[in-house]
């Protein structure tokens, strides 16, 4: 299945981009989804420590595992700064 993945501010920074398609096996879910990431962009790592995550447009817990389907989209958003 595919999955969207959509990176904000300083992971997008990290990152290097802004979106990104990760192919996963049927049954993955948003914890597998997560290594997959971090597999892909080491750097992210730490980034990813303190982001909250959306799984289509609905916030997640970095630690829950939600299953995923075909076509969904996750989004990695850091901590917004600023005043």
């Amino acid at each position: 299945m595919q999955i969207k993945v959509l990176y904000f501010a300083k992971s997008r920074e990290v990152a290097g981009i802004a979106e990104q398609a990760f192919n996963l096996p049927d049954g993955a879910d948003t914890a597998d989804l997560l290594q997959h990431i971090i597999s892909s962009h080491p750097a992210l790592e730490s980034v990813m420590k303190t982001c909250v995550f959306a799984l289509n447009q609905e916030y997640l817990r970095p630690e829950d595992k939600e299953a995923l389907k075909d076509g969904d989209e996750v989004a990695v958003i850091p901590p917004l700064s600023g005043g």
